[in-house]
């Protein structure tokens, strides 16, 4: 996948291309390597991850849809499979490799899991993941659009997929890309209801939103 992600806390997500990136998902022998180290920080980044799931405050049992954006190779879909069991998973991404691991790592879920290889610097990218959702997930993958405009359009497109109410978790590198305050005023002015900063410590943070509530 030629694109450039420097995620300094470790954590996967795979979001677009970049022509002058100096990553290669498409070679396996590349992705196998990046999984490796990302794995080996595997004990700073679950507690997190496993945070950032808590927040959904959705019921345990229920076989809620969800879809993990920058999907990678499937550790947060994990996560969230561990609080909610029953739930019906879309894993994202931008590259084929990743969703194969991700496959591989998730065979036990079978039937539960769905995947969607597209682009979320194409306009037309949440026509392809299905939805609505009762839940969204992403975790240090957005912000690797890198253009403002483009990462206001992503937030459009996750408005549109979220069903009224339902929150959208997303642990990002805010700060990287205009901060947090202008991220939230991003997903405000896409539609979201109810955003605010959920844990922050000026590195990372994790924004939590909802859909809009139908009136």
């Amino acid at each position: 996948m030629a694109e450039n992600h420097e995620h300094r806390d470790g954590t996967a997500g795979h979001t677009h291309g970049h022509e002058h990136a100096p990553h290669d998902w498409h070679s396996q022998h590349y992705v196998d390597q990046w999984i490796k180290r990302d794995e080996s920080r595997d004990d700073e980044r679950r507690p997190r991850i496993r945070q950032m799931v808590e927040m959904a405050r959705l019921s345990p049992e229920a076989p809620h849809a969800v879809l993990d954006i920058g999907a990678g190779y499937g550790f947060v879909t994990e996560e969230v499979l561990r609080a909610f069991p029953n739930a019906r998973v879309t894993l994202q991404d931008f590259s084929d490799l990743m969703l194969a691991r991700a496959r591989d790592n998730l065979r036990g879920f079978g039937g539960q899991l769905s995947f969607a290889l597209c682009d979320l610097s194409d306009p037309g990218w949440s026509r392809t993941v299905g939805g609505p959702f009762d839940l969204i997930v992403s975790a240090i993958a957005i912000h690797n659009l890198r253009k403002l405009e483009t990462i206001a359009a992503c937030y459009r497109g996750i408005a549109g997929l979220l069903k009224p109410g339902a929150p959208f978790l997303d642990y990002d590198l805010f700060q990287q890309y205009g901060g947090i305050e202008t991220h939230i005023g991003m997903m405000q002015e896409a539609g979201m209801s109810r955003v605010a900063r959920a844990w922050d410590d000026s590195h990372a943070a994790i924004i939590v939103a909802h859909g809009k509530r139908a009136f």
